[in-house]
């Protein structure tokens, strides 16, 4: 494999579409940057497979985007991140960021009292990835986890701003509220579109998390620190792989990523 050039994209991955989300933050933080998205959508949901099962496709999927030649990896997929980051870094010649190690960081940075709350699927919420990033980083740091299932459908019926969707929201949060935290982790690449709903129902309690953005930000540091932030200011190039194409992934997709998604390819493993 050739050695890594700024022109080069930059690699994000996910179980399916929530990963998006993270592609939307990279388009509006580095804008002049290419991008290939790959969503596993033949094979989704990863929550309920075997580790070895998740580790053996998410190195699929890393091998794939390495041959397209990404200067960087973003794992984008909560479950994904905290079941085969660890392999998927051993194995590339390129940086890998993941969702987890990002949100978990900013936590820590933004956190004033020491008391962090995650709020992701219970599949994520189960391997408590979040709690061991966070403790890596500062083991002194109080995190409680909350697994909110009902999240991902509703967000992918359009129920954004809809009253089921906010009582949801109350109902998840109550255990939150009595925790003595101020800061809270939006710990599934699906939350973001429910962000306004959740800040309203949070109120001044505790700021949020979105570890979308603060892998933006951590990529966007990444590149400028090694010197392959792409110097060409042209319209980027888009391109957007998935294993199989759902009747409404156009319509998901396109909502997540607030924007047309053009160059959809389907592709086999």
């Amino acid at each position: 494999m050739q050695a890594s050039l700024p022109s080069h994209p930059i690699g994000v991955f996910d179980s399916g579409v929530g990963g998006l989300t993270v592609v939307r933050a990279l388009m509006d933080r580095l804008p002049f940057e290419n991008i290939i998205y790959f969503g596993d959508t033949a094979r989704v949901p990863y929550g309920v497979k075997s580790v070895e099962t998740i580790g053996h496709f998410t190195q699929q999927i890393a091998d794939f985007l390495l041959k397209q030649q990404v200067k960087v990896l973003i794992i984008a997929c909560n479950t994904m991140a905290a079941v085969a980051a660890d392999r998927v870094r051993a194995a590339s010649p390129v940086p890998v960021l993941d969702v987890i190690e990002a949100g978990a960081r900013q936590a820590v940075q933004v956190s004033e009292s020491g008391g962090i709350g995650v709020i992701g699927t219970p599949a994520t919420i189960n391997s408590n990835a979040y709690a061991r990033a966070i403790h890596q980083l500062d083991p002194s740091f109080r995190v409680y986890s909350q697994a909110c299932p009902l999240f991902v459908p509703l967000v992918e019926e359009g129920w954004l701003e809809h009253p089921v969707t906010r009582m949801t929201a109350q109902e998840y949060l109550k255990p939150v509220f009595v925790e003595q935290i101020d800061t809270l982790v939006l710990g599934c690449t699906h939350y973001p579109l429910i962000k306004p709903l959740l800040l309203d129902v949070v109120g001044n309690r505790m700021k949020l998390v979105d570890s979308a953005l603060s892998i933006a930000d951590q990529t966007a540091e990444l590149l400028q620190s090694s010197g392959m932030a792409n110097p060409v200011h042209h319209v980027p190039d888009y391109r957007y792989y998935v294993t199989d194409l759902p009747v409404k992934f156009q319509t998901i997709g396109e909502r997540f990523l607030g924007r047309s998604l053009n160059r959809l390819e389907l592709v086999s493993l």
